[in-house]
C-alpha cells in the first residue's frame, strides 16, 4: 500500500527521511518554509560546518547515497590546539586512517535535496506551516511569498522542521507532550577564512582547528574551495562576551589579543563580523514525539543539541535509519512502530545532548591541559592493548552506532576510573609502563 506522506521542513534529516520513504514505495511531499537553496547557495551567516561521523555514514549507506555524499567531504583525523602565541599542538581523534568529515551544510543540503527529488519526492519552498491536526495528518501552509494559505491531508505527517518545530508546538499545545528549551549562556557567529592563493587552504585542512580559551573557544572547519568556516562561541555577557564587541576597535583589540594568529588571516574581520548574526544556542527536550499513528517528529524537532560533539546532524540521520529499521520490525505498522520509537531513542537524545554539553567543557578548556592530553593517551594505548576491555568515548561516539545512551554511560564510569590513574604519583613519567596498564586491567 502507497501512504501519501507531508515532510515538514527540507533541511538535511526532512530530505533523508525522504529518501528513506520514498524507497519504501510512499508518495512524499516536502513542504520549507525557506527559499529554495539550489537556487542561491549561501556560506555565511547562521550555519555551522557540519562534522559527519560514523552515525551519519551509515545512515547515508543504507540508502545508497554515501558516495555522493563523500565527493563534498574533506576528512579531519585530529585536533589542532592553537594557543595564544600561535604555537600548535595535535591530538588525533582516533586510530591511523579514522577521521571525522568537514562537509558544508548547505552543499550537503542541496545534493540531498536533488537526491530526494530525483527519488520521487515532490519540494515546495516558501512554505510555512502554521497548524495542524495531529491524528487525522492534516497541516495547513501559509505561502510567505503570496499569503495563501492551503490544507494538505496525508496519512502521516512527519515534522522535520528543526528546533522551532511547529509541529511539534502543536503536539504540545494540544496534547500536552512534555516540552522544555535550555538556551545556554554562550551565543555563536561565524566568520570566515578566505582561500589562499589559487584556492588553497591556509591552514591544514584535515583537522578541526581549535582556539581553546578556557570558558570560551574559536574553531575552524575546512571547505572544499580552500575557505575555512569558523565559529567564534563566547559568553552573552561578562568577560570576553559579545557584550562588549560592537566597535570596531573592540573586535580588533579582542582578536589581536586573544586569537593573533587568526587576525593575520581575516583581512575584513571588522565587515563580517558586523555583517553575520550572532545567534543563540540552547537544547530541546520533548516526549513523546508521536501522536497515533499519523504525526512524527525527527531530528531537531525531537531534541536539537548543541552543536560541540558535531553530532545534531549525525544522530537526525540516525533517526531516520531507527525509524526505518522499526518499520521494518513492525511491517509498517505506523502506531506500533511510532510507540517504539519514541520510547528507544528519547534516552539516546538525551545521551547526546550530555555528551554535547561535556564535549563544550573539553574543547574550549580541556584540549589546552597537558594532564588531559595525556589522559587521552593513557586510553588509548590502553585501548589499542586491549580492545575488548575499552573503547574511548570519542570513539564510541564518532566512530561506532553504540547508542548514545549507553556511550554516555560508559564514557561517565571511564572518567572515574581515569581520575584514579591520574592521580597515581609521577604518572607523567611512568605512564607508558606496564605498572599502569596493569591497573587499568583491574579497575575495568
Amino acid at each position: 500500500m502507497k501512504n501519501e506522506i507531508t515532510i515538514v521542513g527540507a533541511g538535511l534529516v526532512g530530505s533523508l527521511c525522504a529518501i528513506y520513504m520514498t524507497k519504501r514505495g510512499h508518495r512524499v511531499t516536502i513542504f520549507e518554509r525557506r527559499k529554495d537553496l539550489r537556487s542561491e547557495i549561501i556560506t555565511a551567516g547562521k550555519s555551522i560546518n557540519l562534522a559527519l561521523s560514523e552515525r551519519g555514514w551509515t545512515a547515508l549507506k543504507k540508502v545508497g547515497i554515501d558516495q555522493q555524499v563523500m565527493k563534498i567531504a574533506i576528512p579531519m583525523y585530529k585536533r589542532i590546539m592553537h594557543d595564544m602565541g600561535g604555537n600548535l599542538s595535535e591530538q588525533p581523534y582516533g586510530n591511523q586512517g579514522q577521521a571525522i568529515y568537514s562537509v558544508s551544510r548547505a552543499q550537503l543540503n542541496v545534493l540531498m535535496m536533488e537526491i530526494a527529488e530525483k527519488n520521487g519526492a515532490t519540494l515546495h519552498f516558501n512554505e510555512k506551516c502554521v497548524d495542524a491536526n495531529l491524528e487525522e495528518a492534516v497541516a495547513t501552509f501559509e505561502n510567505t511569498k503570496i499569503a495563501t494559505k492551503q490544507e494538505i491531508s496525508a496519512d502521516l505527517l512527519i515534522g522535520a522542521d528543526g528546533s522551532l518545530s511547529a509541529v511539534r508546538e502543536q503536539m504540545v499545545k494540544k496534547y500536552q507532550h512534555e516540552y522544555e528549551y535550555n538556551e545556554i549562556g554562550h551565543d555563536y557567529k561565524e566568520l570566515l577564512i578566505p582561500a589562499g592563493e589559487n584556492g588553497t587552504h591556509l591552514l591544514d585542512k584535515n583537522a578541526l582547528h581549535i582556539w581553546p580559551r578556557g570558558n570560551f573557544m574559536l574553531i575552524a572547519l575546512a571547505n572544499l574551495d580552500g575557505s575555512f568556516t569558523c565559529t567564534l562561541f563566547a559568553p552573552k555577557k561578562g568577560k570576553n562576551s559579545f557584550e562588549g564587541l560592537n566597535s570596531k576597535q573592540e573586535v580588533k583589540n579582542y582578536f589581536t589579543t586573544i586569537f593573533p594568529d587568526f587576525v593575520c588571516l581575516v583581512p575584513n574581520l571588522y565587515q563580517q563580523w558586523s555583517t553575520n548574526p550572532t545567534s543563540n544556542l540552547g537544547i530541546v527536550k520533548t516526549f513523546p514525539w508521536h501522536v497515533k499513528d499519523a504525526s512524527i517528529i525527527i531530528g531537531d524537532a525531537a531534541h536539537a543539541t548543541v552543536p560541540f560533539y558535531g553530532q545534531g546532524m549525525n544522530a537526525g540521520f540516525e533517526d531516520c535509519r531507527i525509524l526505518d529499521k522499526l518499520l521494518d520490525k513492525h511491517e509498517d505498522n505506523f502506531e506500533k512502530c511510532f510507540h517504539e520509537y519514541s520510547k528507544v531513542r528519547k534516552p539516546n537524545s538525551d545521551g547526546v545532548q550530555d555528551l554535547s554539553m561535556q564535549n563544550f567543557v573539553v574543547m574550549r578548556d580541556k584540549t589546552a591541559d597537558p594532564k588531559f592530553l595525556l589522559q587521552k593517551k593513557i586510553e588509548k594505548k590502553f585501548a589499542n592493548l586491549y580492545p575488548e576491555k575499552w573503547t574511548p568515548l570519542y570513539t564510541m561516539v564518532s566512530f561506532t552506532n553504540i547508542s548514545y545512551a549507553d556511550a554516555w554511560k560508559i564514557g561517565m564510569k571511564q572518567e572515574k576510573m581515569m581520575q584514579s590513574i591520574m592521580s597515581t604519583p609521577n604518572i607523567e613519567e611512568i605512564w607508558e609502563s606496564n605498572e599502569i596498564m596493569q591497573k587499568m586491567c583491574c579497575l575495568v
